[in-house]
């Protein structure tokens, strides 16, 4: 994360990567206070065993785009809501990058989808994770469908 600020949204990638049994590291690091530091980091996270990246900022918003840059690793960036734009300026900074320096992007505060999609991407080397997504996907169409046949018992007669 770019700051310490960007804590409470990271948790909810956290739990996400904790609930799935993924081993992560937490760091903060600045695109733009502590550039030489995530550059190190992203162009050592692959031999170190990394296999997605996940950055949050804000504002600015420059930290997956600067991680991208240093790294052939998939870069998710959770663009955080700020004070000034209620986050549209974290989300453009994120999702606008140049050809051949991709950030894959989710919503603003979006850290839980981001640790999914995380997820889904090891899961293309990990059956293991492949078949937790699976009975997670087949667990929430339960419960939409219990819902539903609520609904139905109750409004159509």
């Amino acid at each position: 994360m770019g700051s310490d600020s960007d804590l409470p949204v990271v948790e909810k990638a956290i739990a996400v990567l904790k609930e799935y049994g993924v081993p992560y590291e937490v760091h903060i690091y600045s695109a733009h206070r502590t550039p030489q530091q995530a550059a190190a980091f992203a162009s050592g996270a692959r031999e170190n065993g990394f296999g997605v990246l996940l950055a949050a900022a804000g504002m600015a918003a420059h930290l997956a785009g600067a991680l991208a840059a240093n790294t052939t690793l998939p870069v998710i960036g959770i663009p955080v809501r700020g004070k000034a734009l209620d986050g549209i300026d974290a989300l453009l900074s994120t999702v606008q990058m140049p050809t051949g320096i991709p950030v894959a992007t989710v919503a603003i505060d979006g850290a839980a989808n981001a640790a999914l999609l995380a997820v889904q991407i090891l899961s293309l080397s990990d059956g293991d994770l492949a078949d937790k997504l699976q009975a997670q996907r087949e667990a929430g169409a339960e419960k939409v469908l219990e819902k539903n046949r609520a609904v139905e018992e109750t409004y159509n007669r």
